[in-house]
């Protein structure tokens, strides 16, 4: 993918067409670049998008829970159905179901509150390298092949705190139950037409970017790379808790508490780089690991 159309392609995969019969029914188009199956941020986050079409003013997103329940195919567009569960002066609920040819792939619940006075208190963010003094997600894969590594063309950059599973897996002593990584999506972003356009935008570009981040932690933990395993995600959950700028640099500070049945749990923290938590994820993913590199759990 060229880079300098990475980000106009993402903002256009967010701008969702009416769906026939108009209402709350919207077609998202299928990826730019092909991957089978396709991207899990891609469904949640024109998910996510289709969601906020539905939604009064001053009510940003703050939770959603997204379940993927069949591969999806990279050459055919979606449909996005939403359903209307609740509407208050607090709150609006919405359910999300995306097809593919009459199949059901991803479907989503998603929380709407409007901002109200009460307690306030966070976490603090774990000390760790400013972005600029990393290197890159590239060069860290030309570090660990030994071989120069292209840019890749995406949306967005990844700066890596420690190691990669890539790193883990040669040398042992490396793994960790933790992962953290700085996260942005590429610069240029469009001002939004409203304020809440802006704080949805952002927000669905936090779905789509996060989700890259998050079964690495598992395979960091037991030392195993993905030439030797691959996953996909069965559930992925994102809390909203502060407005936020996703083109501006954002730690994910993740860790995998649990791995049984085949699947491994991750769970992780968004701060913006002035220490302020923004964001509280979660996700599930099933992870097969090819013979001759299992590891006790």
């Amino acid at each position: 993918m060229d880079r300098e159309r990475a980000l106009p392609d993402l903002l256009g995969l967010l701008d969702l067409a009416p769906g026939e019969g108009g209402g709350h029914h919207f077609v998202g188009p299928p990826p730019v670049e092909p991957s089978v199956p396709v991207y899990g941020g891609h469904l949640a986050a024109q998910a996510l998008a289709a969601a906020g079409r539905t939604v009064s003013a001053g009510l940003p997103v703050h939770s959603t829970h997204g379940f993927f329940l069949r591969p999806a195919l990279p050459s055919e567009p979606f449909d996005y159905r939403v359903e209307e569960v609740r509407d208050s002066a607090s709150f609006a609920t919405r359910r999300v179901l995306a097809t593919q040819r009459g199949r059901e792939v991803f479907a989503m619940t998603a929380s709407f509150h409007r901002p109200e006075p009460g307690l306030g208190h966070q976490d603090p963010m774990p000390p760790v390298p400013a972005p600029e003094t990393l290197p890159a997600y590239e060069e860290r894969l030309t570090e660990a092949f030994g071989a120069v590594m292209q840019p890749l063309g995406k949306p967005y950059e990844l700066r890596f705190v420690g190691p990669l599973s890539f790193d883990a897996e040669k040398d042992p002593s490396l793994a960790s139950p933790r992962t953290q990584v700085w996260v942005r999506a590429e610069a240029g972003l469009p001002d939004g037409a409203t304020a809440d356009g802006e704080r949805l935008l952002h927000s669905c570009l936090l779905v789509y970017v996060c989700d890259v981040t998050m079964l690495e932690t598992v395979l960091v933990r037991h030392g195993i790379s993905w030439f030797h395993a691959h996953g996909r995600s069965v559930d992925y959950t994102v809390w909203i808790h502060r407005p936020f700028r996703a083109d501006d640099w954002l730690l994910c500070a993740l860790e995998s508490p649990v791995a049984a049945g085949g699947r491994g749990l991750v769970l992780g923290r968004v701060f913006t780089r002035d220490g302020v938590l923004v964001a509280t994820l979660a996700q599930e993913g099933l992870i097969r690991v090819s013979s001759g590199h299992e590891t006790p759990g």
